[in-house]
């Protein structure tokens, strides 16, 4: 079917139901930003295949709400079908919300897939549109009336984390969750999001392309913790050690029954948990608080540091030998992007601990590189040669790590407006990363030193400058990150000491080319004073910048002492895991 066709067919409910407008989303009834394909409901209808977009359709509009990282991509996508792309202006903000406040005829109805929503997020659009009289149906999925051939869950084994790469058990995690728990004087402790209940139980899975995710929910109580999932994704022997350790195994469909049953108080974080579960609790039983794994996770241990860094290595030598590949291969003939996304997946592949790639690689040859979000197809990439810029954004799934590195290389000779805005973006990568501030200290408060250099010049990017990244789980992980906004919690988590974050500045100039620089950086304690703790930046990321690209006239002397400790820091991390000729490369490259 085209988009167009499934649009009527969803038409065809709405009036059969009386239903004004049907929001479609991005979720699913976990709140993850990556879903499996059952869930992929709104790239289902709309062909619009961003990992970020809601779709809202009335009998008269199908429109989709996306942020400035997928215009390009929306405008190619929706091409051929009635959807309207609504630009947002701020990502991540209700745009779509207000629309609907504006447009909706008093007493219309406006329907949603309730699982698909977070109580938290049904709430506030319930208030958006209260003045307008306009009534929620939550508890209908017209999607799964018309999708005819939708996936089914899937049913790949989970398996153990190491408590190698760990350094702590389940146990012990679930004995500070209930450290959490007494605060509030909580018998149960309810998780949805996925990431959380792989990190309690220090589990597994691929359910989730590019997240070592499986799907299922998690409940910690007084004696026992349950963990509801499809029982045949879980092995025998790992059925038994769980047991062992006190984890009751429940299937995935019995949540709900569960759910209603329980007669003493659940903490459960409103903006996690969906309406169809949340509808299970008994009111006054409910504890509101916050995402007691979410705050844990985001402080890395030292022993997840130290394996942090070493997977960095890794992913360094992987990159390192990708471009030593495409500097031999253009010297012969041309290399098609997805040719090399596939070729860094080889690369890692080779590196110990390997699991998989943390998102599809983003390879933007010249104009490509401007679409912030852009993503090669077999079919349909660009081939590369030896000129103009390349942008690639990638990272890789290790059992030690998950990695995220972007770098923007000159495969020709660059132009002064090329060099010029690279630095720009260079100087505010610098910036951020050399910033003190006092412990307390947002991400909103933060994100404007990464774009000073180009807002003096008049230019700035549309996306935000950093997130949080996981220990072999989601690359983008919160509740940390830097951001322009406090639409979500990016800009407004305070950053504390073991807390991972992406610093991830660029510059994008529609159909030329496009240019990002991205370390993970390690926050820090820098040093005790009278005025409090100062924190500081350290990155953990280890690859040359490509200083062809440089403006060297436009760095301050701090900045190009940076350069140079960076590139120091860079060779005594990756030499040693260098043969002869890869570290002759990677001197001249650092040495240009």
């Amino acid at each position: 079917m085209t988009v167009n066709q499934k649009i009527k067919l969803l038409r065809e409910q709405m009036l059969q139901k009386n239903i004004t407008a049907y929001i479609v989303p991005s979720s699913d009834p976990h709140q993850s930003e990556y879903v499996a394909d059952r869930w992929k409901s709104r790239a289902w209808l709309s062909g619009f295949t961003g990992s970020a977009g809601t779709v809202i359709v009335t009998p008269e509009h199908a429109g989709l709400w996306t942020d400035s990282r997928y215009f390009l991509q929306a405008e190619t996508e929706l091409a051929d079908s009635e959807i309207v792309l609504h630009q947002q202006k701020i990502p991540h903000a209700p745009e779509h919300i207000h629309w609907l406040a504006e447009y909706l005829p008093k007493g219309s109805t406006l329907a949603v897939d309730g699982s698909l929503f977070s109580v938290g997020h049904l709430r506030f659009i319930a208030k958006q549109l209260a003045h307008r009289n306009i009534s929620i149906i939550s508890d209908i999925d017209l999607i799964d009336l018309i999708w005819e051939d939708r996936p089914s869950l899937p049913i790949a084994p989970i398996f153990e984390h190491d408590i190698k790469y760990t350094g702590k058990s389940r146990e012990e995690k679930i004995a500070e969750v209930k450290i959490s728990m007494q605060s509030k004087n909580a018998q149960y402790y309810f998780m949805s999001t996925l990431d959380d209940v792989a990190w309690l139980l220090n589990l597994r899975g691929s359910d989730i392309e590019f997240n070592p995710l499986f799907i299922a929910y998690c409940l910690v109580g007084p004696e026992q913790t349950y963990l509801f999932i499809d029982l045949t994704k879980v092995p025998p022997e790992l059925q038994a050690r769980l047991n062992t350790d006190g984890i009751i195994l429940k299937s995935y469909d019995s949540v709900k029954a569960h759910l209603q049953s329980l007669k003493d108080p659940i903490w459960i974080d409103a903006s996690a948990i969906n309406v169809q579960l949340y509808n299970m609790l008994e009111g006054e039983k409910i504890v509101r608080g916050y995402n007691i794994c979410r705050k844990l996770k985001a402080i890395k241990t030292p022993l997840e540091i130290k394996h942090i860094r070493y997977a960095m290595k890794k992913d360094g030598v992987a990159l390192l030998r990708l471009f030593r590949w495409l500097e031999a291969m253009l010297e012969e003939r041309g290399v098609s992007e997805y040719e090399l996304a596939e070729k860094l997946a080889g690369f890692r592949a080779q590196q110990a601990a390997y699991f998989g790639e943390s998102f599809p690689a983003i390879v933007g040859y010249k104009e490509n590189g401007a679409i912030v979000h852009y993503r090669p197809m077999p079919n349909s990439s660009a081939t590369i040669q030896k000129d103009g810029i390349l942008l690639l954004d990638s990272g890789g799934q290790y059992h030690d790590g998950t990695t995220d590195i972007t770098r923007t290389v000159a495969l020709g000779t660059p132009t002064t407006e090329q060099k010029r805005n690279f630095t720009l973006v260079l100087k505010g990568y610098i910036t951020l990363e050399l910033a003190k501030f006092p412990m307390g200290t947002t991400g909103v408060q933060l994100d404007t030193l990464a774009r000073m250099h180009l807002w003096q010049n008049g230019l700035n990017y549309g996306h935000g400058t950093g997130h949080g990244v996981g220990f072999f789980l989601n690359v983008h992980e919160p509740p940390q990150g830097f951001a322009t906004g406090a639409t979500t919690s990016r800009g407004t988590t305070a950053l504390v000491p073991g807390m991972l974050t992406s610093n991830e500045p660029g510059f994008y100039k529609t159909k030329e080319y496009g240019i990002r620089i991205e370390n993970l950086i390690l926050c820090k304690i820098h040093q005790e004073t009278p005025y409090g703790t100062f924190l500081a930046s350290e990155p953990l990321t280890l690859f040359p910048i490509d200083t062809n690209l440089i403006d060297f006239d436009l760095l301050n002397e701090s900045e190009t002492q940076w350069l140079k400790d960076y590139h120091q820091k860079v060779w005594e991390g990756l030499s040693p895991m260098l043969e002869e000729e890869e570290k002759a490369w990677l001197k001249k490259y650092i040495d240009a």
